[in-house]
């Protein structure tokens, strides 16, 4: 599939999804495209990892197109009413996905930005250049609940905070050392380890209805790690709980 906006191509069992909307702001128009870059996964079967790219040297995403936002009439970025459910949905749908996702961050990430990148279950960045940020404090924007709940899931603390509450903006380095990231590299070498990292990660892929009923027990609906019970509750009473696909049942309980 090929779009001007975002493409993706097969190379292998790795998908490669290229945004190419210069700083990659977030508007409906771009995430329709970015959803329409995904449905190519789901048309696909067997073995597979996603690596998600930008083709400018400088942004991986520079956030929320806010021209698009402020302007008045017909705008390329398409309808700002739909906007909201329509991305909110999409980055449900990426941190869901039933394949390993890497997330190559060769440059700047903000709001948006950020979380999309977030949504990846890896990511690696450029050591010398570019910042991630959740700026929307420093915009006069709260961050809404279930933003901040993919921020806590994915950021350890006391990251977090100063991510959310505090604008910090992280280096390289910093992000690293902080969890934010797993992995850097120079900057002619953030897609190289990305697509090293993906690679690596086949070996988890072999089975996506175990891989994304994971995913739906760590982030869905009755998340298992935010569940009413604990775990030595939850063990004791594992009958009682879910075991997913290819699981050994648990034994009746007196067995």
């Amino acid at each position: 599939m090929t779009d001007e906006l975002v493409s993706i191509e097969r190379e292998g069992d790795l998908f490669l999804l290229t945004m190419s909307a210069g700083e990659n702001r977030w508007n409906t128009t771009f995430t329709r495209a970015f959803d329409a870059a995904l449905d190519e996964i789901d048309k696909s079967s067997g073995r597979a990892a996603l690596v998600t790219l930008s083709a400018d040297a400088k942004f991986f995403s520079n956030g929320l197109d806010l021209d698009w936002i402020s302007s008045r009439g017909e705008h390329p970025g398409g309808d700002p009413r739909t906007f909201s459910s329509e991305v909110m949905a999409l980055f449900a749908r990426l941190i869901t996905l039933p394949i390993p996702t890497v997330c190559a961050l060769n440059g700047h990430a903000f709001g948006a930005g950020l979380m999309i990148a977030l949504c990846h279950d890896v990511r690696v960045m450029n050591v010398e250049r570019g910042f991630l940020c959740a700026n929307e404090v420093e915009l006069g924007f709260a961050i809404p609940e279930p933003e901040l709940a993919l921020f806590r899931h994915k950021i350890p603390m006391p990251a977090f905070f100063e991510t959310v509450q505090l604008a910090r903006r992280w280096t390289g380095p910093d992000a690293l050392e902080a969890g934010v990231v797993q992995a850097v590299a120079a900057p002619d070498k953030v897609r190289e380890t990305a697509l090293t990292m993906a690679g690596d990660l086949l070996r988890l892929a072999g089975n996506r209805e175990v891989f994304g009923w994971m995913k739906e027990r760590i982030y869905g609906e009755n998340a298992a790690i935010h569940g009413d019970h604990g775990p030595a509750y939850m063990l004791r009473n594992q009958d009682q709980f879910a075991s997913g696909p290819g699981s050994v049942p648990p034994s009746p309980a007196g067995e």
